[in-house]
Formats: structure tokens, C-alpha cells, sequence
């Protein structure tokens, strides 16, 4: 992607102080989602992450990662697969657990969707901690496909989620540092 694209893309993300909580501040997408050229650029840039490593599905995590993952999917000639929060998918799903700061959370798919011949690209709008790809992956795995990677609009770096999540991924690409 080139260094036009990301400052197009960085100008479109709107700083939000002290929310959901104090001291956070939270990087407002909605303002990129709204701008059809910079909506355009983020979906045609992570395509390309998803042809590039060979990925046959796009797997979106719940709720970010749908707005992204279905057009990327689309751009790219792949099917889209959501993992949804537990308890959100009709018929037979496979779930997986993971911890949060204070607690657990569970996320599911379908059981179907996944087969041995997919390569499945993750696709989410940040790489924080990791906890949620890290569970999503595994739930993949648990599915019988492979992982092509994760491919998110931007990266919280002071957050370690690259350094969780690389010793078991194939791929890991963001778009935008932060």
C-alpha cells in the first residue's frame, strides 16, 4: 500500500478520548467507513493481502471485522465466514473460549463452513491484544483449515498482540502502525 493510501486511510480514523472508559482512547473508524474512496482503498489493499497468501475464505470477527471481512471477501473472490459472539449462530457451531482482562468470552462458527481445503484469512479492524484472533485461529484450526493469516486496518503495537500472535501464523499484516 502506498505511503498516500495510509495517510488517506489515518486522516479518516477519528481519535475518541477517554472512551468506553478513561485514559482510553478509542480509534473511531466510522468516518472511514463513511468516505467511499477511503472505504474503497482499505477493502481493495487488504483483497490484496488475502490473493497474495493464497486465502480461499475470509473469516470477519463480530462486529468490525463483518464490515470489513464481506466486502474484502467479495474484492477478492472468496466466501465470507463470520465468527460471531456465542450464542448468535443457529444449528451446530464450534466455540472456542478465551480470556479477557476481567473474565472469559466465547466466540462460535458454523461447523460446516470450514473445510481441510480452505486457507482462511482472518480479517479485523485492529490487532490489540490478540485474544480474540488467537481464539479465532484456533477456532479455525478446530475446523479443519488451515490459517492463512490475519490481515487487520491497523495495529495498537503497545498493546502486544504481534508478538502473541507470530509464532503461530503464517501471515500477520496491518495496514496502519499505531
Amino acid at each position: 500500500m502506498t505511503g498516500g493510501a495510509q495517510e488517506l486511510l489515518l486522516s479518516r480514523i477519528r481519535d475518541v478520548p477517554d472512551y468506553p472508559q478513561p485514559g482510553v482512547v478509542f480509534k473511531d473508524i466510522t468516518p472511514l467507513l463513511a468516505d467511499p474512496e477511503a472505504f474503497s482503498v482499505l477493502t481493495e489493499a487488504l483483497a490484496e493481502v488475502c490473493v497474495r497468501h493464497g486465502a480461499t475464505k475470509v473469516v470477519g470477527l463480530e462486529a468490525r471485522g463483518f464490515i470489513l471481512g464481506a466486502p474484502v471477501a467479495v474484492r477478492a473472490g472468496l466466501g465470507f465466514i463470520p465468527i460471531r459472539k456465542a450464542g448468535k449462530l443457529p444449528g451446530a457451531t464450534l466455540s472456542q473460549a478465551y480470556a479477557l482482562e476481567y473474565g472469559t468470552a466465547e466466540i462460535e462458527v458454523h461447523a460446516e463452513d470450514l473445510t481441510p481445503d480452505d486457507r482462511v484469512m482472518v480479517i479485523d479492524d485492529v490487532l490489540a491484544t490478540g485474544g480474540t484472533a488467537a481464539a479465532a485461529m484456533e477456532l479455525i484450526r478446530r475446523g479443519g483449515a488451515d490459517v492463512a493469516g490475519l490481515a487487520v486496518l491497523m495495529e495498537l503495537g503497545f498493546l502486544g498482540g504481534r508478538a502473541r500472535l507470530e509464532p503461530t501464523l503464517a501471515a500477520l499484516e496491518a495496514l496502519l502502525a499505531l
